[in-house]
């Protein structure tokens, strides 16, 4: 027995038995029952990563979303905008047409006179024609300048020249007013001459 106690695998035994015991004495989940984790400590450098915040991202975002509303804005000005050139397109064009009848009646109307004023003007320069000179000049010199200017026109050269003649003879005012009237006589003379044709 003693040989069996102080033998090797004695010691082993024991060795390992104690081991085991010591072991579960030490591991008893009744030593720690009354032993709580502490709660984890998320600090700003440890946050999660769904509770992350990036300062730049916020502000881009933020600008993102302004210069969305100033788009948005800027789009419905145009609407209002092209609405209101829709509505002035279409009175512009009403007032075109309506310009354009205008025109087309005034168009009309100054044919129709001028055929009556050349009938009516013809008549007139034949009776000047018919009478004397100082006769001629008594009823044209009671008549505006622009009405002596075109029956006069309308004479036979030698006719008008004798007119001229005989009225310029009646005091300096006539003859300046005489003077005036040929000057304008030239100026229409020369518009009315059929312009040289270029080769």
């Amino acid at each position: 027995m003693m040989r069996f106690i102080q033998s090797p695998g004695f010691a082993a035994l024991l060795g390992g038995i104690l081991y085991l015991a010591t072991t579960a004495a030490i591991l008893n989940p009744s030593h720690f029952a009354g032993i709580k984790p502490p709660p984890p400590d998320y600090s700003a450098d440890d946050d999660p990563s769904w509770k992350f915040r990036n300062p730049e991202l916020d502000q881009w975002l933020s600008q993102i979303k302004s210069q969305r509303e100033q788009l948005d804005l800027r789009q419905q000005q145009l609407d209002e905008w092209q609405t209101r050139l829709n509505e002035q397109m279409m009175e512009i064009s009403a007032a075109t047409q309506a310009v354009s009848q205008l025109q087309a009646t005034f168009n009309q109307n100054v044919v129709r006179l001028s055929a009556d004023e050349a009938v009516n003007l013809k008549r007139q320069t034949k009776m000047l024609s018919d009478m004397s000179p100082e006769g001629a000049v008594a009823i044209l010199s009671q008549m505006q300048d622009d009405e002596v200017v075109r029956l006069i026109f309308t004479m036979k050269d030698d006719v008008a020249s004798q007119i001229l003649d005989a009225w310029s003879k009646q005091g300096e005012a006539q003859a300046k007013r005489v003077a005036d009237i040929t000057e304008r006589l030239r100026v229409v003379t020369a518009a009315a001459a059929p312009k040289p044709q270029t080769p």
